[in-house]
């Protein structure tokens, strides 16, 4: 019998800070992919190699992480004071779904990178030396980001000494604002607490009740204190990853919470909503080893932090969940902010599975309701390979 020929399609593989992915112009891709739907999920899965029962992802680019099973779409924007749309994909693994849910916050960090080495940014706004100031229209989440990007002799500046935990070499940086990161959904609709509330009493059923921080800003984020599930906040991915009552117990977590936030009607909607929410466990500071043997001193963070990401306790932290994670530092009372202290702050160093983050965010009460104008922090982003991803031309 007859078999179709692979196809190729212009590809970017990049690095956003400790995430990895597939970039594309929108304009590259086959034409019934140009469009949200199944052609274009299912050309996705296959560049990544999912679904894979293998867990492996072996025949396609994805790494078998959700850090590496990461896919991007962008373009020239159509909105005014804005250089460039983009899209964010994350892919599952093990089943044939791309959730369009959420922003990637590392990945955020290559796209004005990306943008301007591809023509989408006016050359106008790319200075010969300097930093050129991106415009980023965060499609699925309806955000607008700012990405400083440092440039040399008018091209990307890529590499530096800036040193990022949970990247092995230094590169240059790259200072990334979220902008009004509160709520999810375009326009702005919704609120940064869903349930009106800073801390909730969350019952999950088989789990317990302890109480919980649920917040909209940068990505839903569910926090709860690490000693009310049984850990200390210390753990690396081995603690949690290889014990799948753990893991079943964080999915059911994310499940309850995800009812009490609003953001699913029932239960059996969470397994279509795999990359939102975020759950999080947080600790007042501890000494510990990070990953790569690094030791992190109790003096050295303001409060430990562990997330998990598409069900696996990710290896550092999501740069979205880093924005819930100073924006609920700033607002007292967060179990965030208590295990930061309790103090006033704008800006907080947490401990990770690979070492510390800094992020800053500031927040006001206005009318009732808390406001993030603007969360910051730093990564740095750097192009892997570029040329053609190839995918046999019948799967999509």
């Amino acid at each position: 019998m007859a078999h179709a020929p692979q196809i190729k399609i212009p590809a970017t593989y990049m690095r956003g800070g400790t995430s990895k992915g597939v970039f594309f112009s929108l304009t590259d891709l086959p034409e019934a992919a140009q469009v949200p739907g199944p052609a274009r999920d299912a050309l996705l899965l296959r560049v990544i190699g999912s679904p894979d029962p293998y867990d492996k992802q072996i025949d396609g680019m994805g790494g078998a992480t959700s850090s590496t099973s990461k896919t991007v779409i962008l373009s020239k924007s159509t909105r005014a004071d804005h250089d460039v749309d983009y899209l964010f994909g994350q892919v599952s693994i093990d089943k044939p779904f791309v959730d369009w849910s959420g922003n990637c916050g590392n990945l955020s960090a290559a796209v004005g990178s990306f943008a301007i080495s591809n023509g989408l940014v006016d050359a106008s706004r790319i200075p010969n030396n300097g930093v050129a100031v991106v415009r980023v229209w965060q499609a699925n989440i309806g955000k607008t980001i700012i990405a400083h990007v440092p440039i040399t002799n008018g091209e990307v500046q890529e590499t530096g000494d800036f040193e990022l935990d949970g990247v092995t070499f230094p590169a240059a940086e790259v200072q990334v604002e979220f902008m009004d990161p509160a709520a999810e959904e375009e326009g702005g609709g919704g609120s940064m607490f869903p349930t009106g509330n800073l801390v909730d009493e969350l019952e999950v059923p088989g789990v317990g009740t302890f109480k919980a921080t649920m917040i909209n800003a940068g990505i839903p984020t569910i926090f709860v204190n690490a000693q009310d599930i049984g850990y200390t906040g210390t753990e690396l991915q081995g603690a949690i990853n290889g014990d799948p009552k753990a893991l079943l117990m964080f999915e059911t977590i994310r499940a309850y919470g995800a009812v009490r936030m609003g953001l699913i009607a029932n239960l059996e909607d969470a397994a279509k909503r795999q990359h939102t929410p975020k759950v999080a466990f947080v600790a007042k500071p501890a000494d510990y080893v990070a990953s790569s043997g690094k030791a992190i001193a109790a003096g050295d963070v303001d409060l430990l932090v562990r997330a998990l990401s598409m069900g696996k306790l990710h290896h550092a932290m999501m740069g979205t969940a880093a924005v819930a994670i100073g924006t609920a530092a700033a607002i007292s009372g967060t179990l965030v902010n208590l295990a930061a202290g309790g103090v006033e702050r704008n800006a907080v160093r947490f401990g990770h599975p690979s070492g510390t983050l800094r992020v800053g965010a500031e927040a006001t009460l206005e009318n009732g309701e808390w406001v993030v104008k603007k969360a910051i922090m730093s990564r740095s982003a750097r192009v892997l390979m570029e040329g053609y991803v190839r995918v046999p031309g019948d799967s999509f």
